[in-house]
This record gives structure tokens, C-alpha cells and sequence, in this order.
């Protein structure tokens, strides 16, 4: 694992090895076999993982699209995903 205390690696993780680690941090911290003060800094660089992993999955959504159907099941074009439905 990263140098739990600089972040600025973070930016150039992939969705996959953010993920991994904030994996790790949570399996970590769960165990409950971590010092106060180490478990507040890897704590930190989880919150910064689940906002980097946030942030690659708006993108995603953002990028999605939906493929309009006519009534005889044809594409007709494309619109934005609404996740909400």
C-alpha cells in the first residue's frame, strides 16, 4: 500500500486499484488491529479513495447513454441514461 499520508497518487489510480485499496483500508480497520492515530490516517486516505472512486463513476454514468427504440423495437437514436428510473 501507498504511503497512507500523501494522497497525491490517488489522481492517477484507476477505478479497479482505488477500489482495491479502499478494499484493503476497510478489511483493516474492520479488524480493529490498527493504532488510534494510524487508523485516523489511513481513515483519511480511504474517505480520499471513495471520493476518487465517486468521482470515475459520474464520469462513467456521464459517458452512458440509453438507445431509444421505436414501437417496432428499431433505434431511433440515443439519450442520456437516467440512473433515477
Amino acid at each position: 500500500m501507498a504511503n497512507p499520508t500523501d494522497n497525491t497518487d490517488i489522481k492517477s489510480m484507476s477505478f479497479e486499484q482505488a477500489l482495491k485499496e479502499l478494499e484493503t483500508i476497510v478489511d483493516r480497520l474492520e479488524k480493529g488491529d490498527v493504532e488510534l492515530e494510524a487508523s485516523i490516517v489511513i481513515y483519511e486516505r480511504g474517505e480520499a479513495l471513495r471520493a476518487h472512486c465517486d468521482g470515475l463513476l459520474r464520469q462513467a454514468e456521464a459517458r452512458v447513454e440509453k438507445i431509444s427504440l421505436n414501437q417496432n423495437g428499431e433505434p431511433t437514436g440515443t439519450e442520456p441514461l437516467d440512473v433515477d428510473d
